[in-house]
């Protein structure tokens, strides 16, 4: 399944990450796309919230990993950008991909070979101006299907 739709705020992107969030399940990966400023902090920052979390979600690219478990489900938020070089990936995130939480992963590609395709969320974003993001959310996992008959409603880009 495939939708794409657009995002004219900070806020309208929270808000969709905090949507997402009543659709994931024990087990859940989000993998998020886009270029640096894109947003997918942001997004995440709606799923934390959506989730119950309290603390404020930054991004972990310095530690790679962030947990949150005061939640209804554990957030694993994985930044795999300082993964790029192929170096340190026997860190043990498959753990926490396979885990028992939401795992939402920032930069997947760095370390695709630990994701099962067919499982995931994928949300790429793309930044258009200083507001505006484009999405395009896609899946091949049927436990989402779901949520894109909500989205279709919600956006009608």
């Amino acid at each position: 399944m495939e939708i794409n739709f657009k995002s004219y705020s900070k806020d309208e992107t929270i808000e969709l990450g905090e949507l997402i969030s009543k659709f994931v399940f024990r087990g859940s990966v989000i993998a998020l796309t886009g270029d640096l400023g894109a947003g997918k902090t942001t997004f995440t920052n709606g799923v934390a919230r959506g989730l119950g979390i309290k603390e404020k979600v930054s991004s972990p690219t310095f530690n790679i990993m962030k947990c949150y478990f005061k939640a209804t489900l554990p957030m694993y938020h994985i930044d795999a950008y300082r993964l790029e070089d192929g170096t340190n990936k026997i860190l043990g995130l498959e753990e926490y991909i396979e885990g028992d939480g939401v795992c939402v992963i920032e930069w997947p590609n760095f370390i695709k070979d630990l994701i099962d395709d067919k499982q995931i969320l994928n949300i790429e974003i793309h930044h258009l101006d200083l507001n505006t993001r484009q999405f395009k959310i896609t899946t091949e996992n049927p436990q989402y299907f779901s949520l894109f008959e909500i989205l279709k409603e919600k956006y009608h880009d």
